[in-house]
């Protein structure tokens, strides 16, 4: 690890950040909590650092300091080959969605515009997208039934750094070899450091079920030694 990095997260930390906090200033490094981050600190400006925080506290400060934020592209699940999806997922707008595309599972492009989830008709998904442009691009996906584990993987330059359950249970050894394979034939539409979750029902196997930032992504149960490299890498001004 490069001792020279300052990380910064926010000064109100939860359980998850303070083992992030807790693994890097053992291991030698130094941690700024920010309460009003959105102030420049002009002691930061020639520093290097990486972010780990929320979305507005890391987009902020990216800007704020001149860091590039390496960030998956949300789209790229509605390019994969099935073999990794084990459902068909469409990128659509809102106003292209029809009656008949109910029910389905739809996800916003722009994270948390709205709250992601199985939708029974037209009527309940309009309710929860009142004031969004029928431009609004979504994720549209087909519904997978009896999901009984759901992992977190954190990646960096193509390796597994470590994986674990967030919920349910299942071969996790198998689940760490599909998500193994899933990066090494696609490490080029990937960044150098991304979490990836995955799934798995007894009915499709396991799949790749969305990608996260791994300078915003929870641990979920993963160990802070083991994948904070994948945190610093995906935020660090060189």
């Amino acid at each position: 690890m490069d001792k020279s990095i300052i990380l910064l997260i926010p000064e109100k930390a939860d359980i998850e950040l303070e083992q992030v906090f807790s693994t890097w200033t053992e291991n030698g490094g130094r941690i700024k909590r920010l309460g009003k981050y959105w102030i420049k600190d002009e002691a930061l400006v020639n520093q290097r650092i990486a972010i780990y925080g929320n979305q507005a506290f890391a987009l902020v400060l990216a800007q704020i300091y001149n860091v590039e934020l390496l960030t998956p592209d949300d789209t790229l699940i509605a390019r994969l080959e099935n073999i990794w999806t084990k459902r068909n997922i469409q990128l659509k707008q809102i106003g292209q969605l029809s009656e008949n595309d109910f029910p389905v599972f739809i996800k916003p492009v722009v994270p948390k515009i709205f709250l992601a989830g199985i939708f029974n008709s037209l009527e309940d998904f309009r309710k929860v997208t009142i004031g969004l442009e029928d431009t609004e691009e979504i994720l549209v996906s087909t519904i997978i039934n009896n999901i009984q584990a759901e992992a977190r993987c954190y990646i960096l330059e193509g390796g597994v750094k470590d994986i674990a359950f967030y919920e349910g249970s299942a071969d996790l050894q198998e689940g760490e070899k599909f998500v193994a394979d899933f990066v090494i034939n696609n490490k080029s539409q990937l960044p150098g450091a991304v979490v990836v979750d995955i799934a798995f029902s007894e009915l499709t196997g396991w799949f790749v079920l969305e990608f996260n930032a791994c300078w915003g992504a929870g641990l979920n149960n993963c160990n802070a030694d083991k994948v904070i490299d994948c945190i610093i890498g995906a935020s660090v001004r060189s």
